[in-house]
């Protein structure tokens, strides 16, 4: 009986440290990308739009794609924003995992 508790101890710490923790650390990481968004930072949405942000509010952003083209979106689907680098194309603020070294 003991022997079972003591696997099932194992289990659930290794779920929470594998598990939980790290969607933690997520979910507090993009909570603090959402709350530092400002007028003029360039991001991408869950769904792949990029654009640049032209207002804020509590719970909305409007994103200008094209000139003259503006879509409202909610502030949490921003997934993350985009750096411009002077040499080339903007870099995204996560590495990329392709195994390219450019």
């Amino acid at each position: 009986m003991t022997v079972v508790f003591v696997y099932l101890l194992i289990l659930v710490a290794a779920f929470f440290f594998l598990v939980v923790r790290p969607q933690r650390r997520q979910m507090a990481a993009h909570r603090t990308l959402v709350a530092s968004l400002s007028v003029g930072d360039e991001v991408i949405t869950t769904g792949g739009v990029i654009g640049t942000i032209r207002s804020l509010d509590d719970e909305v952003v409007e994103l200008e794609v094209a000139p003259s083209v503006v879509l409202r979106v909610a502030r949490a689907a921003i997934a993350r924003q985009v750096h411009p680098t002077p040499e080339g194309p903007p870099e995204l603020d996560e590495p990329r995992s392709d195994g390219d070294a450019s």
